[in-house]
């Protein structure tokens, strides 16, 4: 017997006002899983996982989390219920420490020395910067200290929106690295994605969207070079 979807859209439809962005979107995320989220701009993206956060209701269809209807739920009900955001930008303190960063995440019941700990073993650049303010540290360092901070809380859902954007292919590539072993811990990842190369690698499916419909969904292995230029051409 199959393990049901951690998490699921079920013909999620969703927009601003009377301007609909996503038209029956059908997707689901098995436990320990990696979806990666594709499409140009404007597909969608960016709707789905506000949808899938809390941010924005859908107009209609169902948000349903380990076998629960939450649809509607806030965005704080569903932190509360295992699912946690790294938002475009990485969201990070810029004026706090590493450190300080860190101890935002006890407010989730975990002691500071099992979060530090934690951290620089996965981050060890991390360790060696716990006193530096966040903000003047590498993008690819913040990025490192948005995750260390969302894993602090161990979530069962962790949403990554765009975690490639202005680094360097060498640090995207040690990034995507630890999300393959953050779901290797159990925990089910969905990557939103522009620049579908970068995560395809250590997804185990993907969803292509495009005018806010699922145009394919499958295993992301099997995701060839002319299926991505139809997607983002329009071919």
């Amino acid at each position: 017997m199959s393990t049901p979807p951690i998490l699921e859209l079920r013909n999620v439809r969703a927009g601003y006002g009377s301007i609909d962005v996503l038209h029956g979107v059908n997707l689901s995320i098995g436990r320990g899983e990696v979806v990666a989220l594709l499409g140009p701009n404007g597909a969608g993206k960016s709707t789905t996982i506000k949808v899938i956060s809390g941010l924005l209701r859908p107009s209609a269809g169902h948000l349903i989390v380990a076998g629960r209807d939450v649809t509607g739920a806030s965005a704080s009900a569903l932190a509360r219920a295992g699912l946690c955001t790294i938002p475009e930008g990485r969201g990070i303190f810029p004026n706090l420490t590493v450190r300080e960063n860190l101890l935002m995440a006890t407010f989730s019941g975990h002691k500071m020395s099992d979060i530090e700990e934690r951290t620089y073993a996965r981050f060890p650049r991390l360790g060696e910067r716990r006193t530096q303010l966040a903000g003047t540290m590498s993008g690819g360092e913040q990025q490192m200290l948005s995750l260390a901070r969302a894993l602090a809380t161990d979530p069962a859902i962790l949403l990554l929106d765009e975690l490639s954007m202005g680094l360097a292919p060498l640090i995207v590539a040690e990034l995507y690295a630890q999300v393959a072993a953050i779901a290797a811990e159990g925990v089910s990842v969905l990557v939103v994605e522009q620049f579908a190369r970068t995560v395809l690698g250590v997804a185990d499916t993907a969803v292509l969207l495009a005018h806010g419909t699922v145009r394919m969904a499958g295993k992301a292995s099997e995701i060839g070079d002319d299926v991505l230029a139809g997607a983002y051409l329009g071919s």
